[in-house]
């Protein structure tokens, strides 16, 4: 294996111990991406400047009208102070040839005079003299207009007005002729002193001009300040793209090859800004993070080794262990067994003598050859169950790897009880044996009728002279249990924790591997071991086996 797919194995499977990771971001939407929302800040932008442009243009409209409305007033009022003397002097017929010489001037749309009765005594257009203007109509309605008495002095902006003429649009201002002193005490005028207004003079305007200036403004300038918004708003939006998206996007998708584990990425980006130096950091830091990462292979390369060279070391002296429990246990079974095949020996021993005896005596008759004959048979028993003893003691002794097959754990209890029979026998301990069918488990034969000889043989040790050893099997949620429960002192709490440690013992010549033993068979056969134990009450220690679950559970499974 590669370096490179070993990190990536041990990469995957760091990710795999970590739980969940959170899911990866997916793509952006599209309205919330920064290329939308720098396209929608420019646009608006430019439609601002666009509409500034219009509100300028129409400001520029009504300021060279407003110009006009000035002007018409103060040809207003001069036209005024002049038809005045002229009025007073030669009549209205001199002031009406004055009027109609201004009407002629350059710009001069329309001159007309209305009596206070509202009729066109005088107009440069031919048709209207004569005519009456209602109070609501134009010309009247900046004094009249909704009001029961006419007010006396209008300001100016009430008096003008923008209108369509029959030569375009012109503007029109309404200049009172109000009834003085000298006007009322001519000798060619009737007006009594209390009317305050004689008549209008109307004076219009033509807008010519002031429409040709805005359309030049809007043919010539206007176009071109659009166009020159809308080019600022591109290259505002071209400049964005290439300092501020270009440079997020590529970051954008470098964070995402990362995270997708996949270091060896560099962004490029051109900008000498903070972007530039955005990206440049970007590229240290996954630099950095690559040199991380083959440091960390190299740690985890070593670690690897060093957790296999510990495996090994722990192996050998749990198979050590192993061994040394095995002698200890064997020690205390020799006596045991020395003692039981010491009867059967003496018997063969003097069965022995007596028919060598008898068949020195002469040939035998009939009925000593019966006798002969059942001597013989008791010697053959008797023979026969000391090798049965030898056979399981060197069974028990053989060292040999482990060999999982289905295997019938009562079998393998009957086997461990049958080792410490005469040990129950001599310390007079009553054996109960319950034992229901089981379905087989996977196992080592011998390892199990081991962890069994040590459990009991350390409950036994534990009870001294007399006491009840109980030895249970039954099946529980899938798996097979052995209770083994004794009548002995029990452990006290203090010590319970550390029953299953390597070495600890309570006893004077305890070697303190029994349990540990038990609880590395156990947990090699994906098993667990408990203890539940009181003191004064005794202690029970429940095995606990995983079932074949592809064997048939309702018989015994086969023993080694």
């Amino acid at each position: 294996m590669t370096k490179t797919a070993a990190g990536s194995d041990r990469g995957a499977e760091a990710e795999r111990s970590a739980g969940p990771r959170a899911p990866r971001p997916g793509p952006v939407p599209f309205l919330h991406r920064l290329s939308t929302k720098l396209l929608g800040v420019t646009a608006i932008l430019a439609l601002a400047a666009l509409v500034a442009l219009w509100a300028a243009d129409r400001r520029l409209g009504r300021a060279l009208v407003g110009e006009v409305e000035r002007s018409s007033a103060l040809l207003g009022e001069a036209l005024r102070t002049t038809t005045r003397d002229a009025m007073l002097a030669d009549g209205p017929e001199h002031a009406y040839d004055v009027l109609a010489r201004i009407a002629a001037l350059e710009g001069i749309d329309r001159v007309r005079v209305l009596d206070a009765r509202g009729r066109v005594a005088f107009s440069t257009v031919a048709a209207e003299r004569g005519t009456v203007v209602a109070k609501d109509e134009a010309p009247c309605a900046g004094c009249h207009a909704g009001r029961a008495e006419p007010v006396s002095r209008a300001p100016a902006d009430a008096r003008g007005r923008t209108e369509v003429g029959p030569r375009g649009r012109r503007y029109a201002m309404v200049t009172p002729l109000y009834n003085d002193r000298a006007c009322a005490t001519a000798a060619c005028h009737v007006h009594p002193p209390g009317r305050q207004v004689l008549g209008l003079l109307e004076i219009g305007v033509s807008l010519e001009r002031v429409d040709s200036g805005v359309s030049a403004f809007r043919v010539g300038a206007a176009p071109l300040l659009a166009a020159g918004i809308v080019l600022i708003a591109v290259l505002l939006y071209l400049l964005g793209r290439a300092e501020v998206l270009g440079p997020v996007a590529a970051l954008l998708e470098g964070m995402r090859r990362v995270s997708r584990d996949e270091l060896d990425v560099e962004v490029r980006v051109r900008s000498r800004g903070e972007m530039g130096a955005l990206a440049g950091s970007f590229n240290e830091m996954t630099s950095s993070l690559r040199a991380l990462e083959d440091a960390l292979n190299g740690v985890l390369a070593n670690l690897e080794h060093e957790v296999e060279a510990r495996t090994a070391e722990l192996r050998s002296a749990q198979d050590q262990l192993v061994r040394t429990e095995k002698l200890s246990a064997l020690g205390k079974l020799s006596a045991s067994v020395a003692h039981e095949i010491n009867n059967p020996l003496a018997g063969i021993l003097t069965f022995a003598k007596l028919v060598s005896r008898t068949l020195a005596e002469g040939p035998p008759d009939d009925a000593r050859r019966a006798v002969l004959q059942k001597n013989l048979a008791l010697v053959e028993r008797e023979a026969q169950r000391c090798s049965a003893i030898v056979r399981n003691l060197l069974d028990f002794a053989r060292e040999r790897p482990i060999q999982r097959k289905r295997v019938d754990v009562n079998a393998a209890i009957d086997e461990a009880l049958s080792l410490i029979a005469n040990q129950v026998a001599i310390q007079e301990i009553a054996l109960v044996r319950e034992l229901a069918p089981l379905p087989p488990v996977l196992a080592d034969f011998g390892q199990l009728r081991q962890a069994f000889v040590n459990v009991a043989m350390n409950a036994c040790e534990a009870m001294g002279k007399g006491g009840r050893l109980a030895i249970t099997s039954r099946t529980r949620d899938g798996a097979v249990e052995i209770a083994i429960a004794d009548t002995g002192p029990g452990i006290p709490p203090e010590r319970l924790g550390h029953i299953f440690d390597p070495f600890f013992t309570t006893k004077e010549k305890g070697t303190g591997l029994g349990l540990s033993v038990v609880y590395g068979i156990v947990q090699r056969h994906g098993g667990t071991v408990t203890v539940d134990s009181a003191v004064g009450a005794g202690t029970t220690f429940v095995l606990r086996l995983p079932a074949d679950q592809d064997a048939d559970t309702t018989g015994p499974g086969q023993a080694a």
